[in-house]
């Protein structure tokens, strides 16, 4: 499931790419060709992401409410003036002008909402390490008061929005946490430190449009070692690496099960 730099990348792409233009909406799959009718020809003006929400907002307050879920794919075309390649029938909903087109297939959820249903979505999910104004000390309320293991509460998109496995696995390591320790009894000061590194790898993964986490230290110049290779790109310290060494100490990466999501750590590094 895509994490939510990549949501926050999609929203830029199609306000960059749409954005105060009148586009052509269709659903060639069926599923969304009632929405798809009310919209067609209106202007996209306006796109949000929350964790792992996409948003985009048409003339009035309508609203297309997308979750991409684990299957959902979006795939952007130019055409520069001449007409779009015929959709398959996968595609959810596509729209156009005459110079680009973008298809949406498989989604969780593709859905028009208004502005009232929009923000009930907001309310549910948790602070947003992206979005500006997003308040750290609403996840650090709940976080405080919980006996369950901050590697789950990380991935709870009510308690914060956006966070995925690898940025989970990856700013417990920078900070050696043990992802087992109970939120209850990881300090203040310890969630801002953690707070504050999502946003700046988070946006990072934005501007990129992969995930670094090493330091500059660490990277495979610095260290004389092979750089990593994943289809999941970037540098990183415990994702998807066990059984391999630690960067740092050596040791051996372990993996486990937690909440149906393979957690990687560093018992060397992460001491509980």
């Amino acid at each position: 499931m895509p994490e939510g730099h990549t949501i926050h990348r999609l929203a830029a792409d199609y306000r960059e790419r749409f954005g105060g233009r009148p586009v052509r909406v269709t659903s060639p799959q069926g599923k969304f060709s009632d929405s798809a009718a009310l919209l067609d020809g209106t202007v996209l003006a306006r796109t949000e992401a929350h964790g792992k929400h996409l948003f985009l907002g048409f003339t009035g307050d309508e609203w297309v409410h997308i979750h991409l879920g684990l299957f959902g794919k979006v795939t952007f075309g130019s055409t520069a003036g001449a007409p779009a390649p015929p959709p398959t029938d996968t595609v959810r909903l596509r729209l156009a002008h005459p110079d680009a087109y973008v298809d949406l297939r498989g989604p969780t959820t593709c859905a028009l909402v208004t502005d009232g249903e929009k923000r009930a979505i907001h309310e549910r999910l948790g602070p947003d390490p992206l979005r500006d104004g997003d308040d750290p000390a609403k996840a650090w309320r709940r976080i405080s008061r919980s006996r369950t293991t901050i590697a789950a509460l990380l991935m709870d998109q009510k308690v914060i929005a956006g966070v995925g496995n690898v940025y989970r696995a990856e700013v417990l390591f920078r900070h050696g946490i043990d992802p087992y320790r109970a939120g209850k009894d990881l300090t203040e000061r310890e969630w801002r430190a953690i707070w504050d590194d999502l946003v700046t790898l988070m946006r990072e993964g934005v501007r990129l449009n992969r995930i670094d986490t090493v330091r500059p230290e660490h990277t495979p110049e610095a260290m004389g070692r092979p750089p990593r290779v994943d289809d999941h790109g970037g540098e990183v310290y415990v994702y998807r690496r066990a059984l391999m060494p630690c960067h740092i100490c050596g040791g051996e990466i372990r993996t486990a099960d937690l909440a149906a999501r393979n957690l990687f750590w560093c018992p060397g590094c992460q001491q509980a």
